[in-house]
C-alpha cells in the first residue's frame, strides 16, 4: 500500500469515528429541574453530518459557560460546536412540564420551535410550551 492509500484508508477511518462520535451525543442533557439558561448547539463531525443538540445547566450563570463546557466535551470527541442562540427552560418533572422561553444576550435568541421538538425526542410524555416572552 502506498502512502496516499495509507492516508486515505487513515482519512476515512478518521471520519467514521467521528461519525460514531456525532452518533452518540445526546440530543438532550438539561438540569432535572428548576429555571435555567439553555443554548441550542450544532454539532459537527469531520465530514458533511451535523446535528442540533440542547444543552440547559442550572450551576451555569451565563450561557456561554453552557456553552464553553459542553464544547470542551464535545472537542474530546473530534467534533466541532456552534451555538446559534439560548434562552431559558422551565422545568417542572412533578408536572411534566417544560416552558422555552427568552433569549441570550451573547449568542441570540435560538429557535424554540426547534427546541421543542428535540426535548420531546427525551421528554415525549411533558407538556412542551414555547414563548418569545421573557427573558
Amino acid at each position: 500500500m502506498n502512502r496516499l492509500q495509507l492516508l486515505s484508508k487513515g482519512l476515512r477511518l478518521i471520519h467514521k469515528m467521528s461519525e460514531e462520535a456525532l452518533a452518540g451525543v445526546p440530543l438532550v442533557h438539561i438540569s432535572p429541574e428548576g429555571i435555567f439558561k439553555y443554548v441550542m448547539i450544532n454539532v459537527f463531525d469531520g465530514g458533511d453530518a451535523s446535528k442540533a443538540v440542547i444543552r440547559g445547566f442550572a450551576d451555569c450563570t451565563w450561557h456561554a459557560d453552557i456553552f464553553e463546557r459542553e464544547e470542551e466535551v464535545f472537542k474530546k470527541l473530534g467534533l466541532r460546536a456552534e451555538c446559534p442562540g439560548g434562552g431559558r427552560i422551565e422545568h417542572n418533572p412533578e408536572k411534566k412540564y417544560l416552558k422555552v422561553y427568552g433569549y441570550s444576550q451573547g449568542f441570540g435568541k435560538a429557535d424554540h420551535a426547534q427546541t421543542k421538538r428535540i426535548l420531546a425526542t427525551k421528554y415525549p410524555d411533558y407538556t412542551i410550551e414555547i414563548s418569545d416572552e421573557g427573558y
